[in-house]
């Protein structure tokens, strides 16, 4: 027997078919259809990341550290192995008790038992009371923090770090195209277009796209508050590069801690979602304290399915935002009507983050080597995945 036949014996028994990649192991032995995606197992370790951490933060820890990888194109191999298990019927990806007990045989025969390995160094390490707000800096810090030249090899020329609106199939219509017409809408939506000058708070205001929108387009008074030092270094750059000091202020601030009065329209753009469930009722509420009665909020926020995994699963939830945390809208429409909000209008943008993120996943792609230069090839490996 072979490593990789020991390996698919295991994984066939319990998915009711032949595996659908093309394994190669450490030991050199080869299994699986010639046409599938080709995954290569390099280290023993890899196979130890999963006993100790079974499904997918395991898989994820030996492929951002290079122990496992899969050679051909990422996102066409996790669909494939997708579109496998659709067709077969499995649910999850989390190993039943008798999967785990058949690779601990595995683990047996090739002595991989003992202490566990040592978990990436790219892998968060945040601590102390949940979404505390030196918690919650931390956790920011982790996501947000990792390089301003490193973002823009993944995002458009506004660095907007969330979905697009596409408005048009155009060819020559592009992901910034896509983004402004997202600003556009959300100014719309406050009301910034009634009347010039009007005070507008960004919360969770991200590398500024927003915020200097709203003052280039619509005149607009703005205050933009981050955690991240990281993008309030990026914004002010680009507003003294603009212009736009008498109409702009960003602030490393706590969405907590913003002392102003009221304002004529707040927006908030995918931001609500690192608040956590425990604190989203206080931030709904500051949404509604900081906003002029009869006056306009703006949210765009990712969502989930109840129950799946409220920070989007384990990977994303130990490697890019710790303490992340979504629930069904309807939820959220709840937490925003008790905080005395009145909800005008609910729009999915499911298709448009879709679009979005393939353009982000190219972009990045092709700016590979210099993102492993920049951040090293692990964390470019995290980023990928």
């Amino acid at each position: 027997m072979t490593v990789a036949r020991d390996i698919a014996d295991v994984i066939e028994h319990h998915i009711g078919g032949e595996i659908p990649v093309h394994l190669t192991a450490w030991d050199g032995s080869v299994v699986g259809p010639d046409n599938a995606p080709h995954v290569a197992i390099y280290s023993a370790d890899a196979l130890r990341r999963i006993i100790w951490h079974p499904g997918e933060l395991g898989a994820a820890q030996a492929y951002v550290t290079g122990e496992l990888n899969v050679v051909d194109d990422l996102d066409d191999a996790l669909t494939h192995v997708w579109e496998v298990a659709a067709a077969r019927g499995l649910s999850g990806i989390r190993p039943s008790p008798r999967v785990l007990f058949d690779v601990a045989r595995l683990a047996l025969r090739y002595r991989l038992l003992g202490l566990p390995t040592a978990p990436p160094a790219s892998q968060a390490r945040v601590r102390g009371r949940l979404h505390s707000r030196a918690r919650d800096r931390a956790a920011i810090s982790h996501h947000y923090d990792l390089s301003n030249d490193f973002y823009e090899l993944i995002l458009d020329e506004h660095m907007a770090y969330s979905s697009a609106y596409w408005t048009s199939d155009h060819p020559d219509y592009t992901l910034a195209d896509a983004q402004a017409d997202k600003l556009d809408r959300v100014c719309r939506k406050v009301g910034l277009d009634s009347v010039a000058g009007q005070r507008f708070l960004d919360i969770g205001c991200g590398w500024g796209s927003l915020s200097l929108y709203a003052a280039e387009h619509f005149d607009a008074r703005v205050v933009g508050v981050t955690i991240s030092r990281e993008q309030k270094a990026f914004i002010d750059e680009r507003i003294a590069q603009r212009g736009l000091a008498d109409r702009v202020e960003i602030r490393v601030q706590d969405y907590r801690e913003i002392p102003d009065p009221p304002f004529d329209a707040v927006a908030s753009l995918e931001m609500g979602e690192h608040v956590g469930e425990q604190n989203y009722a206080t931030y709904a509420q500051v949404l509604r304290d900081k906003v002029i009665p009869g006056r306009r909020v703006c949210i765009q926020q990712m969502s989930r399915p109840e129950g799946k995994h409220p920070g989007g699963g384990p990977f994303i939830e130990s490697f890019i935002a710790p303490d992340m945390y979504m629930r069904p809208v309807e939820r959220t429409v709840q937490y925003l009507t008790d905080a005395g909000l009145r909800v005008d209008d609910v729009e999915e943008m499911a298709e448009h983050y879709v679009r979005t993120v393939d353009i982000w996943y190219d972009t990045f792609e092709k700016n590979w080597a210099r993102a492993v230069d920049l951040v090293g090839d692990e964390m470019a490996r995290v980023w990928r995945l």
